[in-house]
């Protein structure tokens, strides 16, 4: 059974998961139609993942004996200044997700909720792993400039299954 309290937060993370969901799909969309496949299909992906995430906590709330909320979601932004911009600000939600784990995790030790606790302990290595992607694809943002935008958008899928098989 969970407290009231963690109930309510891992409410609040259905709807960021949700959120994030929109938002990378908003950013997949937008780098679509700015001609990079490889980028809006690794965003696509992204999207994908984050909504399995928000299943994942309906889930775990209802199995518990809570009652999963689906509110709505604000609108994501959806235009970019650039690619850098856009994983700028990927790596920014991403540290803003993790922070709202953390706190979840937080509040589970302080309510004595190991149950909870440690079923998030697969999201908090998520977090980590998801950090340290879009770190590899901003340094390599940086390495390449502003040019060679093509090979980036072309290589970018396999940065993402090097990182996947690296997790298994």
């Amino acid at each position: 059974m969970l407290s009231t309290k963690v109930e309510e937060l891992l409410n609040a993370q259905v709807e960021k998961e949700g959120y994030s969901s929109l938002l990378y799909l908003s950013m997949a969309s937008w780098a679509e139609t700015k001609g990079f496949p490889g980028i809006s299909q690794w965003l696509y992906a992204q999207a994908d993942e984050e909504k399995n995430h928000m299943l994942e906590f309906v889930h775990y709330i209802n199995d518990r004996g809570g009652k999963a909320l689906i509110s709505g979601l604000k609108k994501p932004q959806d235009n970019y200044q650039g690619i850098k911009q856009l994983f700028n600000d990927v790596m920014s939600h991403e540290q803003f997700i993790s922070a709202s784990i953390n706190d979840i995790v937080g509040l589970c030790i302080e309510e004595r909720d190991y149950t909870t606790q440690n079923w998030l302990q697969a999201f908090v290595a998520e977090q980590i792993e998801e950090e340290a992607s879009v770190q590899a694809i901003l340094d390599r943002l940086n390495l390449i400039g502003d040019n060679n935008m093509y090979m980036f958008d072309r290589d970018i899928l396999s940065m993402r299954s090097a990182s996947t098989d690296s997790a298994e």
